[in-house]
């Protein structure tokens, strides 16, 4: 039996950073470093769905927390989580570890200790529209993502208990755990 029963669930963009918003990919494809230990070790990954291609495209705009904290996307959030949990279930119930969960802070839906907050909203072509404030409005704080908060509770109320790892999407080489207590 090959199997290793090891499994880490990771978000969609560190194992297809094509995903992410232009310009934010920060290698071609798969982002090895953070996951190369697991990957040497033998632990099999589940990929999450990346909610903001899924919802928006690739011709998005990047988004702050606040413009994907609607009651819609929560709700498709959940619709795109049912079959994970459902994996993530089946591979517990027969035994697997489940080694950690693999966010990426500073996004505003994969964050796992920070994510990004200030856009304000309007449109960004109206004459009376000021981009720079906008963008200046923009910060980087304590908090997760959208997605990460709809993940953690379908995992809460399925009584699945996993470790916390996040990736600084503006350092993505290093994996750093996460102490449930301060996230």
């Amino acid at each position: 039996m090959k199997r290793g029963k090891r499994i880490l669930v990771v978000c969609h963009c560190l194992l297809n950073a094509n995903a992410k918003v232009v310009p934010l990919a920060t290698c071609p494809g798969v982002c090895m470093e953070p996951l190369r230990a697991s990957i040497e070790a033998g632990v099999g990954l589940v990929q999450l769905p990346c909610p903001e291609t899924v919802a928006m495209g690739m011709r998005r705009f990047g988004m702050t927390k606040e413009q994907y904290e609607h009651a819609a996307f929560r709700r498709q959030c959940r619709a795109m989580l049912e079959p994970v949990l459902d994996q993530i279930q089946a591979f517990a119930a027969a035994g697997y570890e489940i080694t950690g969960l693999v966010g990426v802070d500073g996004s505003p839906n994969c964050g796992v200790r920070t994510t990004c907050f200030g856009y304000e909203g309007g449109e960004i072509s109206a004459p009376e529209s000021n981009i720079p404030e906008q963008l200046a409005n923009i910060t980087f704080g304590p908090g997760q993502g959208v997605f990460m908060e709809e993940l953690l509770a379908g995992l809460g109320a399925r009584h699945i208990d996993v470790p916390l790892f996040a990736v600084e999407e503006s350092n993505p080489e290093q994996l750093v755990a996460v102490d449930r207590r301060t996230s």
